[in-house]
């Protein structure tokens, strides 16, 4: 039996569910080792308990929310997953893109997943206040806005324990480096095993 095929078998067992993470480069390991970003440490660590669980990590480098949703009905249709994470918004930002559409960019990807049948977490960031005080703070509350708007799970903020920390950071400062995966993961976790319960 090929590869291919055995995916597939597997797919169609009734006990096999699916985690979709669509994100950016903070979910896709920019400049870290394949295989050491937070989504296989999730994978490996976390999900022991929850055999029945895959994990499918469909994040490019670069992505915005824009990107996400046209990406994602076809995501949806291909892997029909349990659970859909949501890591978006950071180049958007970085961008200075409008605000209103990122939020509701996020919104449609969350209610698409929902009619999917999935339940959703959304992933909050944060910016440096040098984007203008404003800007930054309500990029800060966008993510929670659409998270309630849409009765979805929060993350509260990606980097959570380690956003000041410059050791944690890649030479740019704005990525992650591998040390600072496990928190990125534990920070995700906390949440996301509420949705897979």
């Amino acid at each position: 039996m090929c590869a291919a095929t055995f995916q597939l078998a597997h797919a169609q067992n009734t006990s096999s569910k699916t985690i979709l993470v669509i994100g950016d480069s903070l979910s896709a390991e920019y400049g870290i080792e394949r295989g050491k970003g937070w989504v296989e440490i999730i994978k490996s660590d976390f999900l022991g308990d929850h055999e029945d669980y895959a994990i499918i990590n469909a994040s490019i480098s670069g992505d915005t929310t824009s990107g996400g949703l046209s990406r994602l009905p076809a995501l949806l249709a291909q892997h029909q997953p349990s659970v859909v994470i949501i890591e978006l918004g950071a180049n958007d930002a970085l961008r200075g893109l409008s605000l209103e559409a990122s939020k509701n960019n996020l919104g449609k990807m969350s209610e698409l997943s929902k009619q999917a049948q999935a339940n959703v977490v959304i992933v909050g960031m944060q910016i440096p206040p040098n984007f203008g005080p404003v800007y930054s703070q309500q990029f800060k509350e966008m993510f929670g806005q659409v998270a309630n708007e849409q009765n979805a799970l929060l993350v509260p903020f990606l980097f959570e324990n380690f956003a000041l920390d410059k050791s944690m950071f890649q030479d740019d400062g704005i990525h992650p480096n591998e040390s600072a995966q496990k928190t990125m993961a534990e920070n995700v976790w906390a949440v996301l095993k509420q949705a897979i319960n």
